[in-house]
């Protein structure tokens, strides 16, 4: 199960180092773009233009900036550790979905099977924390049942 916590982890960092990169990213080509604008007659364009990619960089700053956290939060997690509750960094296997305590990293196959990286305080997170083999919870709608934590 070791190299199976790696793998996730491993995945998860590069979706967002993928985050942190396009961040970084669109952050230079709005810094160019606004340098690049010269002041036109047409007046307040030059301006507007101006403040749409000063919009954009800000926009831009805020996301480099959660992206960081996930990648910290990511650092924090002990894979090696084991316990029979679901945690941050846990396995969880169900009768409807597996899933990979972390950060919200969205969907990855590992070992021909799907697993969802979801945050510990998204809503399922929230639900499954604590949690352990045999338990059953409700989540939009559907019932599951949990078959297996590492």
């Amino acid at each position: 199960m070791l190299s199976l916590k790696q793998e996730l982890l491993r995945k998860c960092f590069e979706s967002v180092d993928e985050r942190i990169k396009s961040a970084e990213n669109a952050i230079v080509s709005a810094k160019e773009a606004s340098q690049d604008d010269t002041k036109s007659s047409a007046g307040d364009k030059y301006e507007t233009t101006r403040e749409m990619m000063q919009q954009e960089i800000s926009r831009n700053e805020a996301q480099l900036y959660e992206a960081g956290k996930l990648k910290h939060a990511l650092s924090q997690i002990n894979i090696e550790k084991t316990s029979k509750t679901i945690q941050n960094g846990s396995i969880v296997f169900t009768d409807k979905g597996n899933f990979f305590i972390s950060v919200s990293a969205g969907q990855f196959i590992v070992e021909e099977q799907v697993f969802f990286a979801i945050s510990a305080v998204s809503p399922i997170g929230k639900i499954l924390v604590g949690l352990e083999k045999g338990s059953g919870f409700r989540f939009n709608g559907k019932e599951y049942r949990i078959t297996q934590v590492y």
